[in-house]
């Protein structure tokens, strides 16, 4: 069964007032047979430069399909590319970025698996170019892919290299004016063979970078734990903690900031003493 793919639209009720008018746009028909098209971990869907906004999806027979529309205007202009998704897997989730030059670029089908990338033919087009490399490099063993704009108009690109439990958060950066990918960070988030970060990133209006996640020591959800902090205030080169602490990178466990740490049996126990049960029976009592 399919379904109608529907982009919410916000529009400025006021100049004064600080709520927003919702609006569902019908952009087409997509792909629902999994939730590849609406991950809960999936960032970069939708964005816009200027007054164009561009939206990505596999359609309702798995193609990567691109839109575009002006804000204000409820009509979607929508090409199939040629690529098509493995969208029986949830995790192969399309990634969408515009350079500052108007050029967009997009990553899909990714879950432990090589490199897909592309960017538009020209500026503001929705006509793919051929799939190529970044650098070439690491590039085998992909997940979730995540494009952001810089102040400047460069990109960054951040993925997963490895598997859950065992993987390491790798950051690239393009070069808007030489159009270029370099890389940025050969290991940001260092797993060490033995866990994974699930991170989650943004950059605010004065081009922070902001980057918070849980380690994961397996594939299981379960032993997510945790919770960590970074930044960059100089577009991904140098790192640091929220009290302005310098990062010797890569972070790892054990120099991470924690904003949230989970307490071990041991950090527990602070105080024991003897009781007894109801019949009587002594034990010794921990308090925490």
């Amino acid at each position: 069964m399919y379904r109608n793919i529907l982009l919410l639209i916000c529009g400025l009720l006021g100049s004064v007032s600080l709520l927003h008018a919702q609006k569902l746009v019908k952009a087409g028909m997509g792909y629902s047979s999994t939730s590849v098209n609406t991950a809960i971990f999936r960032t970069n869907s939708v964005t816009s430069k200027g007054n164009m906004q561009f939206i990505a999806y596999y359609d309702e027979d798995g193609y990567l399909t691109l839109g575009k529309r002006r804000l204000g205007n409820d009509r979607f202009e929508i090409l199939r590319s040629p690529y098509k998704g493995k969208c029986e897997d949830a995790h192969n989730v399309i990634s969408i970025g515009i350079d500052g030059k108007g050029y967009l670029h997009v990553a899909f089908n990714h879950h432990n698996a090589p490199l897909q990338y592309c960017k538009s033919v020209e500026a503001y087009s929705l006509r793919l170019d051929t799939l190529q490399s970044m650098l070439g490099k690491d590039e085998r063993k992909v997940t979730y892919p995540e494009f952001y704009t810089l102040k400047n108009g460069d990109l960054l690109f951040a993925y997963r290299l490895g598997k859950s439990g065992q993987g390491n958060l790798v950051l690239n950066r393009y070069d808007v004016r030489k159009g270029q990918w370099k890389r940025l960070q050969d290991t940001l988030i260092d797993g060490e063979g033995q866990r994974n970060a699930y991170w989650q990133m943004c950059v605010d209006r004065k081009g922070t970078i902001h980057v918070s996640w849980v380690w994961r020591e397996t594939s299981a959800v379960e032993t997510n734990h945790d919770l960590c902090y970074a930044c960059s205030k100089d577009g991904g080169i140098t790192w640091q903690k929220s009290t302005g602490e310098q990062y010797h990178l890569p972070i790892n466990v054990r120099n991470a900031e924690y904003a949230f740490k989970i307490p071990q049996k041991s950090e527990l126990i602070n105080q024991t003493s003897m009781a007894t049960d109801k019949e009587g029976n002594p034990f010794i009592a921990a308090y925490w």
